[in-house]
């Protein structure tokens, strides 16, 4: 499949059969949207061809509501969905689907464009699953869900009886729902019968096995080129033509050993980092009888009783998506940029980070170079940062307007790693992470020295990069020790 900036994949075959239940899985920016609109139909392939049973019905998840059914109930959007002709005789089938989907008889004459994110992603599946396919193409459907929706959406597709292919960077969910993996990577595709993270670990053994078959080849490639050079050198020398002749012979078993040497993975262009100082003090963040609410004299979201933290803290901070997550977020920022709270209590010599959800912090009109500034005031500091980012010197003069969602939040990670900040505050940090940036991510967390308040329905990340958690339930903040006890909560209380 080309684009203008050539080749995003080339040569790929795979075979998808009934019962398959696949992980579509790779970088950011590596083709896995495009290629489900190949499958789809909606894109055509440069060359090759995309070949499906007659029997077989296929329908994509779409990522967003389409703007001509806000104003629809939820029954009208999914009867949208069918020709005109159908849509009376077929309104039972709409209302058995949304009731399938957890909504009320009342919920389902509900305005489209008044939902929930949870309530959003199930009446996209029920636009999808109207048609009754066989197959259903799902692009990261887990975008944006709190952890409520995450496992209504893991139980789904558990249960649902039909064929996939999921996109999806949550490799928990992938890990608990599909049978097989396909890696697009490098412009081609790798398949493995295996879920996620036992596909992963598979890819990397056979990289690591062909980087040693590589450099074996490379030695045997770099013998002959000398020993070639040698008698060319001395076939000119002493006007031995059978030495030339060797010499000749030699070349072309080089060019053949190069054509069918071992192709090894160019890999990731930047490796996520966080780098912060532990400040010496017992507690670097207090909350006392704290009201959190989204905006003065609007009753509160939640109160937290009495909570703290300190350097080494890694505190989760967890609940449904509109508990007050991030406003408590911003509350804390607020509070230490001087609109003060008599019920929070920051270190005076604790210099904190904030990672904003929205990437704010990062002014449009700032060329790369200058967004980078209030984090650190040498330029050649910024400049060497930026490029071991995998930003060139070249585009350090682009405007932060002209970067991809993706290239935000990596150029706001560089900057909380040279500010080297004391206590951490991350607002949904993996919005714009791939797999392997989550992990990486994860990592940076771990050895982090300073404290950190991370927001985040990710159960991966939290897992592995967090040893506190508070959640927000029924109007307060409370501190759980067990993140599977959360998890448990949050989904008997169900999405809302």
């Amino acid at each position: 499949m080309d684009t203008a900036f050539g080749p995003l994949f080339s040569d790929i075959s795979f075979t998808l059969k009934k019962g398959d239940r696949l992980g579509l899985i790779g970088y950011n920016g590596c083709g896995k949207s495009t290629l489900l609109k190949v499958l789809e139909g909606t894109l055509s392939p440069t060359s090759g061809s995309v070949s499906r049973a007659n029997h077989c019905l296929l329908s994509r998840v779409e990522q967003h509501l389409p703007a001509e059914i806000y104003p629809l109930t939820m029954r009208d959007a999914v009867l949208a969905q069918l020709p005109p002709g159908e849509r009376e005789i077929q309104s039972w089938r709409a209302d058995v689907l949304l009731a399938e989907m957890g909504f009320s008889e009342t919920d389902i004459q509900l305005q489209s464009a008044t939902l929930s994110g949870g309530q959003h992603t199930r009446l996209l599946l029920a636009r999808a699953l109207i048609h009754q396919p066989d197959l259903l193409l799902l692009d990261e459907p887990s975008n944006h869900l709190d952890l409520p929706t995450l496992l209504w959406l893991e139980s789904f597709l558990k249960n649902w009886r039909g064929s996939f292919i999921l996109v999806s960077h949550d490799s928990h969910l992938l890990d608990v729902v599909t049978n097989g993996t396909l890696i697009l990577r490098d412009k081609t595709l790798y398949s493995f019968a295996l879920p996620c993270t036992a596909a992963r670990e598979a890819r990397a053994a056979q990289d690591e096995s062909d980087a040693l078959r590589f450099k074996a080849e490379q030695k045997e490639i770099d013998r002959i080129t000398t020993s070639a050079k040698r008698l060319a050198v001395w076939g000119r020398t002493y006007d031995n033509e059978d030495l030339s002749r060797k010499a000749k012979q030699m070349e072309k078993q080089i060019d053949r050993l190069k054509e069918n040497q071992t192709e090894v993975t160019s890999g990731s262009h930047w490796q996520l980092q966080l780098h912060g100082d532990a400040l010496r003090a017992d507690r670097l963040l207090e909350m006392e009888a704290l009201s959190v609410s989204p905006a003065p004299g609007v009753p509160p979201l939640f109160t937290a009783p009495l909570a703290r933290l300190k350097s080494g803290d890694r505190v989760a901070l967890m609940g449904r998506n509109g508990s007050g997550k991030s406003t408590l977020l911003k509350q804390i920022w607020q509070h230490y940029q001087g609109v003060q709270n008599a019920q929070l209590k920051l270190h005076p010599r604790v210099s904190p980070g904030y990672y904003d959800q929205t990437l704010h912090q990062l002014p449009d009109n700032a060329t790369l170079l200058e967004a980078l500034e209030p984090f650190a005031s040498a330029a050649e500091v910024r400049k060497k940062a930026l490029i071991s980012a995998g930003f060139p010197w070249a585009q350090h003069g682009k405007f932060v307007s002209t970067l991809s969602g993706g290239e935000r939040s990596r150029l706001l990670f560089v900057g909380l790693s040279l500010a080297r900040y004391s206590l951490l505050m991350l607002d949904e940090p993996t919005n714009h992470l791939d797999m392997e940036g989550k992990e990486a991510l994860a990592a940076a967390l771990r050895d982090y020295a300073g404290g950190v308040l991370l927001v985040s329905h990710d159960r991966k990340l939290i897992s592995d990069s967090c040893n506190r958690f508070w959640l927000i339930d029924n109007g307060t903040l409370s501190e759980w020790h067990d993140l599977d006890m959360v998890s448990e909560r949050l989904r008997l209380t169900g999405s809302r």
